[in-house]
């Protein structure tokens, strides 16, 4: 936990893209120390290379997606996701195309094949994001904020007026085996109406019922049903944990979130990036006990 971490060897991950249909591969690669997690296009002349930060958040419309001057990579937060939970620093992520395999829609594959090659603890010292003052964004009924916990912890509430979702929420202390457990199998999901219009504009060619969660107004329409009770808000969490990998660097602190998709995450990592009067950089081993004393009786507003 005291160094910066990355994965043994490569490993592969195949699927298809969720809009074009086509196939595609996801590779893993070790990275060296202090160089963070990168996009590589290994299809394109000169291989070149996107760095995961929220300045090169592009769109985040039912994704998160970022680009620069040569490519631009949709859908990053599922396999991100798994980068969060696992703490891993370092890290190239080569496609060989436009798109990041879907797989079941949820980080499942992304994780054991991670976990699979295992993990490597590296020669340099992990520094931290490490909440020292909340900070605060809203926009209409939504918003996030982050205040001072010794640790990573979320709180996702979500509200959506459909008979199978309604008010959920999920608390919980994110690590490997928690994030195992609770979150990595939740998958995607989405309303049969707005389906059948990104296929009428020639997207979600790969879409199917194996890899999302489909509502129609009145249900699910999955033959085998949900695998939660509450699988939606444990794929918001998924999702906003892989947001996280944009702040570049690990998050120290508690993440509270109300109906707060992609854009408020983005906006709300942005906004903790400009504030560095509310964090410290700080390694593990750093004595931070005085601000763990300091903030030990936060109280979450419910």
């Amino acid at each position: 936990m005291f160094l910066q971490k990355t994965i043994h060897k490569k490993t592969v991950v195949h699927g298809i893209g969720i809009h074009s249909g086509d196939p595609c591969t996801l590779t893993f690669r070790p990275a060296p120390p202090n160089t963070g997690v990168y996009f590589v296009r290994t299809d394109l002349p000169g291989a070149p290379s996107l760095k995961v930060s929220a300045k090169n958040v592009q769109a985040t419309s039912h994704a998160t997606t970022i680009g620069g001057a040569t490519f631009s990579v949709a859908t990053i937060e599922h396999c991100l996701s798994a980068l969060s939970a696992l703490r891993i620093d370092n890290l190239f992520v080569e496609l060989d195309g436009p798109e990041i395999p879907i797989c079941d829609g949820s980080a499942k594959d992304f994780l054991k094949a991670l976990l699979e090659v295992g993990l490597v603890e590296q020669d340099q010292p992990r520094k931290y994001c490490y909440i020292t003052e909340p900070i605060y964004f809203s926009e209409g009924e939504k918003h996030a904020y982050v205040v001072p916990y010794h640790g990573l912890r979320l709180t996702v509430t979500i509200d959506f007026p459909h008979p199978a979702i309604g008010l959920q929420k999920m608390d919980i202390d994110v690590n490997e085996q928690s994030f195992g457990r609770d979150v990595a199998n939740a998958r995607t999901f989405g309303f049969l109406k707005d389906v059948e219009a990104l296929k009428a504009r020639g997207l979600a060619k790969g879409g199917s019922l194996d890899n999302a969660i489909v509502l129609d107004a009145e249900g699910i329409i999955n033959p085998e049903g949900l695998r939660f009770a509450d699988e939606f808000v444990r794929h918001k969490t998924l999702d906003a944990l892989g947001d996280l990998v944009t702040l570049e660097m690990p998050l120290m602190g508690h993440v509270v979130l109300y109906k707060a998709g992609h854009d408020v995450m983005n906006k709300l990592v942005r906004k903790i990036m400009d504030s560095p009067q509310c964090f410290r950089h700080v390694e593990l081993g750093a004595d931070i006990s005085e601000e763990v004393q300091r903030f030990s009786g936060w109280v979450i507003p419910q």
